[in-house]
């Protein structure tokens, strides 16, 4: 979507000038020639730059930048003839992001709008949520994705049960290990858990009954007699 800048300026020939140079470098470029104005068309446009000039007719820069402030976070750059200090300093305080001064180059003016532009792209990239990359661990026609806590077999669904779904998961972690009933309580129950290692029998009869072909001659989870069971991929 083409990038949109909304220019409030009262003299016509600058507003026509500054329209003219945005809408060269692609942006979609709206204009306002007051106050009132400025308010009624940011706040229906939602965009994504305003430039923004002090002296206005209705109500002046100033108050347009301190209303759109508690509104929104659009970045906001102020044009003014003034080149005082204290109206720099003003309107930095009430919440202009830039200041540029006239008369002023099209190629600074340009420059501060592209830089504005891109630091509001790195602060909305910074806030934004971290995108997490799905875990998944693929055993045949078995798929685990950890991330989810969710089953696959043959890409339908297998409802497990949270414990289930944790020892399957051990077990294929360390395929073709095998791994000792108590090993798998600690790891799957931990120590505080106050069921005995008949716990872990009970869990692995109900995953073989939704993993194997006929559970009772399991060909994934293996007993190993008098040790424990071990994953077979």
């Amino acid at each position: 979507m083409s990038t949109k800048v909304l220019v409030v300026e009262d003299e016509p020939a600058l507003l026509d000038t500054l329209e003219y140079n945005l809408t060269r470098q692609g942006y979609t470029t709206t204009t306002a020639n007051d106050g009132q104005m400025a308010i009624s068309l940011a706040r229906t446009l939602k965009p994504d730059l305003i430039v923004l000039d002090i002296m206005l007719p209705y109500l002046d820069g100033f108050e347009v930048c301190r209303i759109l402030r508690q509104e929104m976070n659009v970045p906001i750059l102020m044009l003014t003839a003034r080149d005082a200090e204290v109206d720099r300093v003003v309107g930095l305080e009430i919440g202009a992001d830039d200041y540029l001064t006239k008369p002023f180059s099209m190629r600074e003016f340009l420059a501060r709008v592209k830089a504005q532009l891109r630091r509001a792209r790195l602060d909305r990239a910074d806030a934004a949520p971290p995108v997490v990359e799905s875990e998944t661990y693929v055993m045949g026609n078995i798929m685990l994705d950890v991330t989810r806590h969710e089953a696959y077999m043959n890409g339908a669904s297998l409802s497990l049960k949270p414990k289930e779904f944790d020892l399957l998961l051990y077990l294929v972690q360390h395929k073709g290990q095998v791994l000792s009933r108590d090993m798998l309580m600690e790891h799957v129950w931990g120590w505080s858990f106050g069921g005995g290692s008949r716990t872990v029998d009970v869990h692995i009869r109900w995953l073989r009954e939704k993993i194997e072909s006929n559970p009772a001659q399991p060909e994934r989870l293996i007993t190993v007699r008098g040790v424990g069971y071990r994953f077979e991929g």
